[in-house]
C-alpha cells in the first residue's frame, strides 16, 4: 500500500488537550488539518496513514483570538479541528508519533 505524499499535508498535527484525550474513550481522535481540507480527503488521509477504518469526521473551525502580549496586540490564526470516529475495534495511538 503506498502513501500518497498529499495525506501528509491535510493533517497538521494530533490535538492532545484533556478534553480530546477524554474523547478517546469513545473511538474519537482530534486533528488539526489544513483550513481547505474536505471530510473525503481527512478520511482518506486518516484511513491511510494510520490502517484504521473511519466511521465519520466532524470538522469546526476555531476563530482566531485577539491577544495582548507585553502591552501589544497580537491575533491568533484560525484553526480547522477535525474530530475523527473510528470503526468500533480500531484504536489510533497519538503518542507514537507518525
Amino acid at each position: 500500500m503506498s502513501i500518497d505524499p498529499r495525506h501528509y499535508d491535510v493533517i497538521v498535527s494530533p490535538v492532545i488537550t484533556e478534553k480530546a484525550t477524554a474523547a478517546s474513550d469513545y473511538n474519537k481522535v482530534v486533528f488539526n488539518v489544513r483550513k481547505d481540507a474536505t471530510k473525503p480527503q481527512i478520511k482518506s488521509a486518516v484511513e491511510k496513514l494510520f490502517d484504521v477504518k473511519v466511521a465519520s469526521v466532524n470538522t469546526l473551525v476555531r476563530k482566531g483570538k485577539t491577544k495582548r502580549f507585553k502591552g501589544n496586540l497580537g491575533h491568533q490564526s484560525d484553526v480547522k479541528k477535525a474530530i475523527v470516529t473510528l470503526v468500533e475495534g480500531q484504536s489510533i495511538d497519538i503518542t507514537t508519533g507518525l
